[in-house]
């Protein structure tokens, strides 16, 4: 190790330490309950995503058990990972200058990747992922050695096991292959297309799930490209943009459109590896450009393009940048360390729309602990929901043994039980859902209960009487905690 890297090796290490911190004392999430689940029902894909999240999940729950740190335990330690090879793949492309150092800072300084690796989302291995092929692809670039096509494949068939924008390093790869002239000659190369079908053979447990299952995740996402939104252009184009300015933190964004819009430049001029990093940003954020044209860009989808692009602002910004890469770095920390320490521990009091933490983290176990309360008193015998999130928070917050079932077509494809006929409990349901009748036939209102976090609300929920029958949607029994 040389004596510039030991300072950023243990800052990392002390960074990934705090992030296990953080994992362990932040509640869970309801999608990261609902993706524990998952791991809970194994399968080769799901609806919403591919495997790897239930994967990982299932991985640390089995060496933790099903806690917030054994959820997620996989997250702070692959992003260190990814963070590594991030900072190889600068370092060899501005040999001299640490700028790989630089990059994995910039990245680790983003809100994105910085408090998005302490959650378990298919955000979390799909940008650990990400880095590797990215890492793999600038070897294969700098070394002039196809068996790096082979690493590559396998990265970039992992990514897409994580989630299907991961389809973005296959595009990036062949644009680059025919906008760089000194890229070219690896059409001829056998290893390139056998780093392709080892990447399809990797990604296949997903086509075959597909392909039992009429298609349908395939075509659901694929649909969200096409999708038309009920707002203006102008207004969610806005959104993207000012989500990505605050998900980034806005000196990181403005260094990191610099540095592509540097790296554009020189790849004009011709210089392959600029073209490489702009290859693996300009296509993805043109095609999120466009969705945002009529409909809504979540603001994490476009998490793949920095990892390429804090490389360019590492590598191609002129010194006089450089005093502004320790204030992004630093800025974007104390963002991440407020905005962790808020959902951790609640400092100010905030109410639900000024704190995302709130409505997302806030008060699950106490919540559940009142709910169980009630199921004793009415002697019910299960806990319904209908939210997917909802019903995997009670599941996995409920004492071990108390039977949680879930209901909607979400779970039409799980391989989970069905709850024999003629048991009587209580269905939880969210008042956001308003006024109309529960999915539940023949439900009968039975009160009000809160969450709450340090006696601020996070939500109302209304209680219902309910018995198992088989009218209605499809009813699923979900795994409790072990």
């Amino acid at each position: 190790m040389t004596a510039s890297a030991r300072p950023w090796v243990l800052a990392l290490g002390l960074l990934t330490a705090l992030r296990l911190v953080a994992a362990m004392m932040l509640p869970p999430a309801p999608d990261e309950a609902y993706y524990w689940i998952w791991g809970r029902a194994l399968a080769l894909s799901y609806y919403d995503h591919p495997p790897m999240v239930a994967l990982w999940t299932a991985a640390g729950s089995g060496l933790l058990g099903d806690t917030a740190l054994g959820l997620r335990l996989l997250g702070p330690l692959s992003v260190a990972v990814a963070s590594v090879l991030l900072a190889r793949a600068g370092n060899a492309l501005f040999p001299a200058s640490g700028a790989g150092y630089w990059a994995a800072a910039l990245l680790n300084g983003t809100l994105l990747f910085s408090a998005g690796s302490v959650l378990m989302t298919p955000d979390t291995p799909l940008l650990v992922f990400w880095c590797a092929a990215l890492w793999a692809w600038v070897q294969a670039h700098l070394r002039q050695d196809g068996r790096w096509w082979l690493v590559f494949g396998v990265l970039a068939g992992c990514a897409l096991l994580s989630k299907y924008t991961a389809a973005f390093l296959g595009l990036g790869v062949l644009i680059w292959m025919i906008a760089a002239p000194r890229a070219r000659h690896w059409f001829r190369d056998w290893r390139l297309w056998a780093g392709g079908i080892l990447a399809v053979v990797v990604f296949s447990p997903v086509l075959v799930w597909n392909a039992q299952h009429d298609w349908v995740s395939l075509v659901k996402q694929g649909g969200r490209a096409g999708s038309v939104g009920t707002g203006s252009a102008l207004r969610y184009l806005g959104e993207l943009i000012g989500g990505q300015i605050g998900l980034a933190t806005p000196i990181i964004f403005v260094l990191c459109v610099a540095g592509i819009a540097v790296a554009c430049r020189r790849f004009w001029r011709g210089d392959a590896a600029a073209g490489l990093l702009a290859a693996a940003t300009i296509p993805a954020a043109l095609v999120f450009l466009w969705q945002s044209t009529g409909s809504r860009v979540q603001g994490n989808w476009p998490a793949i393009l920095y990892p390429s692009a804090c490389l360019a602002a590492a590598g191609y910004l002129s010194p006089r940048w450089h005093r502004w890469r320790r204030w992004g770095i630093s800025v974007g920390l104390v963002l991440t360390a407020m905005v962790l320490l808020q959902a951790a521990l609640a400092p100010l009091p905030l109410p639900r729309r000024s704190d995302p933490t709130l409505a997302r983290l806030g008060g699950w176990q106490d919540f559940a602990n009142r709910v169980e309360e009630l199921r004793l008193e009415r002697g019910a015998s299960f806990v319904a929901a209908e939210e997917y999130g909802l019903a995997s928070e009670l599941a996995l917050h409920l004492p071990r043994g108390t039977p949680v079932i879930a209901l909607g077509d979400r779970w039409d494809l799980f391989n989970l039980p069905e709850p024999p006929p003629g048991g009587r409990g209580l269905l939880i349901r969210s008042t956001r859902r308003g006024e109309a009748e529960p999915l539940w036939p023949q439900s009968e209102p039975a009160g009000e209960v809160s969450r709450r976090r340090e006696g601020i609300e996070a939500e109302r929920y209304r209680i219902y009487n309910v018995t198992v029958i088989g009218d209605g949607p499809r009813k699923v029994a979900l795994p409790s905690r072990r």
